[in-house]
Formats: C-alpha cells, sequence, structure tokens
C-alpha cells in the first residue's frame, strides 16, 4: 500500500510551472559571445526590468536543498551553481507570473492574505505557531508573501486557464469508448481520501495554508487538532486541501482514488479500520509508516468514499463519468499551462546574469 501511505515531495506553484519548463540549462543561452552588461553585482537577473537580488536566490537555494534530505550536504561547485541556475530559472518564472497577475489585477489583496494566515493558525496556539515559524527559519513577512504568491498564482490560473477548459458529453464517451477495459474492476475497489501528517521536516509542504509538521510532537498535535475539527462537522476535503501533507493529493481534497482490496490488505491496520466504516465516514487516527524502514513517519486519517464491487462499469454510472471528466480536465490543465507559461516567457524579457557569470568562468 506504497501509493497509500508514502508523501510525495511537495511543490511550490513556480515549481509546478517549472516541471513542465524547457530545462534549467537552458538558461546559458542568453550568455551570448561578447555580451558585457554593468549591473549591481547583487543582482542575479532582471525580468521586464525588475531585479531578482543575490539575497533572494541564496534563500530559495537554501530551501531547496533542505528539501532533500539525501542530497549531500556539501555539493561540488558544479553541482552547487547547476542548482542555483535551475532555482533562479523559479525564481524568473515566479516573477513573470506576478508581473502577468498585477497587469490584470489579480494580485492577492491583504484581506484575502490575511484570512488564509487565520486559518493556517487556526490547529495552533500562538506560541505553537511561533515555535513553528522559528523551526522552519521562516518570518511572519516570508509566511504572507508565500500566501500572497500562491494566492495569487490561483487567481490568475483560474482566469487564464482553468475558466477556459471544457470537457463535453461526446469527449467523456469518446474515452470510455477507447478505455472501457479500464473500468473493468478485477475485485472489490474502495474509494478513498486522506489526510496525512508527517514528522519529516520540510519547507514545502504541499498544502494551501503551507502547513507543515517539523517533528513527531508537533505532527502529533496538528493531527489531533485535525482529527477534532472532523468530529466538530467540518469538511474532510476542505481540511485535506488546507492541511494535508501529501501534496499529490491534498489538492484533490485528500482523494487518493480507488485502491483494490488486494493493496488494502497489505497494511492490516488501515485494512481493518476502512472495514469498519460506512461511505463517508472517517477512521480514527493512524499510525503511518514508511514503507521501506518500517519506522514510523507520522499519521493519517482516511475517509470511505465509496466502496464499489468487481465488474464492469458502464458510461451510464456517475462516478465514471466524473472520473473521465477529471482525468481529462486535468490533461488539458497541465497542457494549458505548458503552453500559457511559454506565451508568458516569449513576452519578457530575461537578462539572466547569473548564468552569463557562469559562462564566463567556465568557458575557457
Amino acid at each position: 500500500m506504497e501509493n497509500v501511505l508514502i508523501a510525495e515531495q511537495s511543490m511550490t506553484p513556480a515549481r509546478r510551472l517549472s516541471r513542465i519548463a524547457r530545462p534549467a540549462a537552458l538558461a546559458l543561452v542568453v550568455a551570448l559571445a561578447g555580451c558585457n552588461h554593468t549591473h549591481n553585482a547583487d543582482v542575479m537577473a532582471m525580468v521586464n526590468g525588475k531585479a531578482i537580488m543575490k539575497a533572494d536566490l541564496d534563500k530559495a537555494y537554501q530551501a531547496q536543498l533542505g528539501e532533500n534530505q539525501q542530497q549531500q550536504q556539501h555539493p561540488t561547485r558544479e553541482q552547487a551553481d547547476s542548482l542555483r541556475l535551475q532555482v533562479l530559472r523559479q525564481l524568473i518564472d515566479e516573477e513573470i507570473v506576478e508581473q502577468r497577475a498585477v497587469k490584470m489585477n489579480l494580485t492577492a489583496s491583504n484581506e484575502e492574505v490575511d484570512a488564509k494566515l487565520a486559518e493556517m493558525k487556526a490547529p495552533y496556539s500562538d506560541d505553537q505557531f511561533n515555535q513553528r515559524l522559528k523551526e522552519g527559519n521562516h518570518t511572519l513577512d516570508d509566511v504572507k508573501h508565500d500566501i500572497r504568491r500562491n494566492l495569487t498564482f490561483n487567481k490568475l490560473l483560474s482566469k487564464e486557464i482553468e475558466s477556459k477548459i471544457t470537457v463535453t458529453d461526446a469527449d467523456v464517451a469518446n474515452y470510455y469508448s477507447a478505455h472501457k477495459s479500464e473500468f473493468n474492476l478485477p475485485e472489490v475497489q474502495y474509494h478513498l481520501a486522506q489526510i496525512q501528517v508527517t514528522s519529516i521536516p520540510s519547507d514545502q509542504p504541499g498544502n494551501l495554508q503551507n502547513s507543515k509538521a517539523m517533528n513527531d510532537t508537533d505532527a502529533k498535535k496538528k493531527i489531533l487538532a485535525l482529527k477534532s475539527r472532523l468530529d466538530s462537522g467540518e469538511d474532510f476535503a476542505t481540511l485535506a486541501m488546507n492541511f494535508s501533507e501529501r501534496p499529490d493529493t491534498s489538492s484533490s481534497g485528500g482523494d487518493i482514488g480507488f485502491v483494490s482490496e488486494s493493496q488494502m490488505k497489505a497494511d492490516p491496520a488501515v485494512y481493518n479500520a476502512i472495514m469498519k466504516l460506512k461511505a463517508g465516514q472517517a477512521t480514527e487516527i493512524l499510525p503511518m509508516l514508511d514503507a521501506q524502514t518500517k519506522r514510523p513517519a507520522g499519521y493519517a486519517i482516511y475517509k470511505l468514499i465509496s466502496r464499489e464491487p468487481a465488474g464492469q462499469r458502464e458510461l451510464s454510472d456517475p462516478p465514471v463519468q466524473q472520473a473521465i471528466r477529471q482525468q481529462l480536465r486535468e490533461a488539458r490543465n497541465q497542457l494549458l499551462k505548458s503552453a500559457y507559461l511559454e506565451m508568458l516567457r516569449d513576452q519578457a524579457k530575461v537578462e539572466n546574469y547569473f548564468a552569463e557569470q557562469i559562462f564566463k568562468n567556465e568557458a575557457h
């Protein structure tokens, strides 16, 4: 049940765009022979006249290093410069997107930022929240900046991309005809959602509130607070989107899709807990183990959305139509994001001084 229990690395808005971008090495293209820019040594790049400073690059670089616990702590100069190029490309993409949002008057307001900050702080006391900031080496201004960036990014995507996606009944029918065998279930399937909290430190939690437990004590407090809110009647999907630390599912309300009965039985504790549920109910807090080391890795709460018997599913089944529509929308959304970012890059004037510096120093 590894796909159910293991969290993937989280992803910031810039990284969501950058994963579909051209390789960072293409930044070297701007290092043309004979170019001789005069600029402040602390300016790493310019985007339509807006500077990206060395301090910003250094901070983002250190955060990137900290994301991968297995990454070597002392990279070579070439490895460090290569990673810095990638990080700078992400910062450039962020600046391009933010400038576009400003132009379209879609920048998140102070009121929107304050409302999201209040939601983020809700599970914690002031002392606990301040301790989390300290452990993550963040300031309150850092958090507000990240919130504003995420809200602005989402508003821009909603306006420019999501509002333009249409999936027709004919699209759904054509997909079903071409993939009918995929809807023939060989065994009972369980449609599950999950709220996951891990004890592994990370600067990039992958949820709307940038909420991340930094140790086991923090993880216990957070999952207990979320369980209390569920018991009080709050919506599972909303809490998952805002606080779950599994980035590949938090954006969809914790929905992890269908899990077969044989996969479920691989983890007896989770299987036994879910077998007691009716559709719409959630489990108690369950310990989460690393699939490889079998060591404690955090805590999870599962919700049983539906239990599907084995057999062929027809196009007339609402869950089938919903699943196809969601898959087609996500595929088109990703394609449009890729094209949209490329268009914004083409329209922007970018000067990557750091890339030029590396090229001059290394191309002997």
